[in-house]
């Protein structure tokens, strides 16, 4: 809990230097230990930036605007959209015991949640970048293509080395 409100509070720094008007109270931060249940909606009026964590690694960060309530609640937890945290553990090999019947509780089992949220009127651009400062933060496994995880002198991306 104590990152996450560290990230929010870094969050207004960063929307400052990009001359946004936020304040940190604007800045709503939901954290769900694992196990953690999908969330029923998005707040009205709101937009979220939503990570979904590992133990200590962050396997995904997304957004949801105001009209992405299945992106924000239901997607990642299933494989019939495009880009979804449960395809791309699937296809990967940190977790071989993953099957596609049993990848929705799976997720909610063993991975926490967090949602930090904030009033739609910021807009996207403010949204974007608040999930690109988290993605920045916390390097996701599974955020773009693997190549675009690779330093410039071939070392694999992570969140220690990922600083400099």
């Amino acid at each position: 809990m104590d990152e996450a409100l560290k990230i929010a509070d870094d969050f207004v720094s960063v929307a400052a230097l990009a001359k946004l008007n936020i304040l940190r109270t604007d800045i709503n931060v939901e954290v769900q230990p694992a196990p953690h249940r999908p969330p029923s909606s998005l707040p009205a009026r709101m937009c979220a930036v939503y990570v979904f964590m590992h133990k200590d690694r962050c396997l995904k960060v997304g957004k949801a605007g105001p009209k992405s309530q299945a992106r924000f609640c239901s997607q990642h937890y299933g494989t019939n959209a495009p880009s979804t945290l449960a395809k791309s553990l699937l296809k990967s090999d940190l977790f071989p015991e993953l099957d596609q019947l049993g990848i929705k509780d799976w997720i909610c089992q063993n991975t926490a949640r967090i949602n930090f949220f904030m009033p739609a009127a910021h807009g996207i651009f403010t949204l974007a970048l608040l999930e690109s400062f988290i993605q920045c933060r916390l390097l996701p496994e599974f955020e773009g293509f693997v190549a675009q995880r690779i330093s410039p002198n071939g070392e694999r991306l992570t969140p220690l080395s990922g600083v400099t």
